[in-house]
């Protein structure tokens, strides 16, 4: 029987998307509380019986997901529930069967973060979890005060779906975007550890184009979309430059966020595929975190833009919002890339239901789209929105009592954050809806913000210039890094 360590200051928290921290602190107890916590949430409001007490439990490839997985299962069976064991899929895939047909979901990831650490994300039948659930979900765990995981939790043989989750994902796209739609395309895989590594290649060619499989790897990449690895962006131009690519696409760890380049090797910002997206399916509204790029309303492509904090949930929460203010068409997306479908979609006759949880492959096939419906490379197709030029990555190992604090002085402290943008001619505006982010009266932009799921201080920018947009990237870093400590 595992019992629980004794851990003065855990790892494990709800961030932007599910809870997430160090395996050695989340594989055993913890996983097996937090579950049980989230069985009685839904047994509390009558989910469970709605769903005939089944739940799905899904994982990506990290060494420690498995084992994870497994103890989900056993801890739902303890609680009377029915887990069923999806094994390795997108966590799209997942959360698209659980909407289907009603059924409540745990997918055991860490999305785009170090092996080292892993997660659990949590879906009710209708979707993500939102913030409400989060709390709900604390409440029993701390109420229950689960210190053992029970003797056989670990060995339980817990059953399959009888249908094929992920097929039926891959069906949805042929059908909506149509077998032949993408014929003429050469499009470059870039495998890694994605989970989804298959799946692309198999619905790219069902829809008529020439996938190319390109550094799949036998251990976890922690690839994130948001900031990205010199190594992956050294390979992304070796393999253009090596063979005729029309772009070169990926995703993150789960599937749930896309990773896209042209035919350079030039990997777009996930808040330009988000743009390209929405267009592509026609929206009326996108609905995307103030981490976004500030072009999104001045280039007037869309009727109207709702910015919300950073984070799915509050991305979801806006696009309610903007379905019951009568929006038709909804495209909600995070500056990371990751897409959610608002609402229904129809294109050329076809119908797409809305799926409103990050996905990785929708954003693929309408960038890839766009090239078709435009007869232009995609490099020209993203010109086109006149995006500011935009930067963004991370202090590492940075605990984040100290980003709060280095992030509330700069909003309390005048002198502080006068000090700060000095060089860059002093501050025009502040918006503190998620970390600050600073517009400057040289007309560029820097952001600081605590990372919700990791113990990393963000900083993202906006200059004139691809170069000065890096150069304004180095700078926050260095001077967020000092100021810290």
């Amino acid at each position: 029987m595992d019992f629980l360590p004794e851990v003065a200051h855990s790892s494990l928290k709800f961030g932007t998307s599910g809870l997430r921290g160090l395996v050695v602190e989340l594989n055993g107890v913890p996983a097996f509380a937090y579950t049980r916590a989230f069985a009685e949430l839904l047994k509390e409001d009558g989910s469970a019986a709605a769903s005939k007490n089944v739940v799905l439990v899904g994982r990506d490839l990290r060494e420690s997901s498995p084992s994870i997985a497994q103890i989900c299962c056993g801890a739902l069976q303890e609680a009377g529930l029915i887990p069923l064991d999806c094994g390795a899929l997108p966590t799209p895939a997942l959360a698209y069967h659980g909407m289907r047909f009603g059924i409540p979901a745990i997918m055991v990831t860490g999305s785009h973060i170090p092996e080292d650490r892993n997660g659990l994300k949590f879906y009710r039948a209708q979707g993500e979890i939102d913030k409400k659930d989060e709390a709900g979900i604390l409440s029993w765990h701390a109420r229950m005060s689960i210190v053992s995981v029970p003797e056989g939790a670990r060995a339980i043989k817990a059953a399959t779906p009888d249908i094929d989750l992920i097929a039926a994902y891959k069906e949805r796209y042929r059908e909506f975007f149509g077998v032949g739609s993408l014929s003429g395309l050469t499009v470059g895989v870039y495998q890694h550890s994605s989970v989804a590594r298959d799946v692309i290649i198999e619905v790219l060619e069902a829809l008529g184009a020439r996938a190319v499989p390109l550094g799949r790897a036998t251990s976890f990449i922690p690839v994130d979309t948001e900031a990205l690895r010199m190594e992956d962006e050294i390979l992304a131009r070796q393999w253009a430059g090596e063979q005729k690519l029309d772009a070169i696409v990926s995703t993150d760890g789960d599937a749930d966020r896309p990773l896209i380049s042209d035919a350079s090797g030039t990997f777009l910002r996930g808040d330009l595929v988000g743009a390209i997206t929405a267009k592509y399916v026609g929206a009326d509204v996108v609905v995307t975190p103030v981490t976004s790029n500030s072009a999104l309303e001045t280039s007037c492509v869309f009727k109207n833009v709702f910015r919300t904090k950073v984070g799915s949930p509050y991305v979801i929460e806006g696009m309610a919002e903007a379905a019951r203010s009568g929006a038709r068409t909804i495209i909600g997306f995070e500056a990371n890339g990751g897409v959610l479908l608002g609402s229904d979609v129809e294109r050329e006759g076809r119908r797409l239901a809305a799926l409103p949880t990050r996905d990785a492959m929708l954003p693929i096939l309408c960038a890839l789209g766009e090239v078709i419906a435009q007869s232009r490379p995609l490099a020209e197709v993203a010109a086109a929105f006149a995006f500011k030029a935009a930067a963004s990555n991370r202090l590492k190992n940075v605990a984040t009592e100290k980003s709060a604090a280095f992030v509330s002085r700069l909003q309390e402290d005048e002198v502080f954050l006068s000090d700060l943008m000095a060089p860059l001619g002093g501050v025009a505006g502040q918006d503190a809806r998620d970390g600050l982010r600073i517009a400057a009266k040289n007309g560029e932009v820097v952001h600081f913000r605590p990372s919700g799921n990791a113990p990393e201080l963000r900083v993202y920018v906006e200059a004139l210039s691809q170069e000065r947009s890096e150069q304004l990237l180095e700078w926050g870093l260095a001077e967020a890094e000092r100021r810290v400590g």
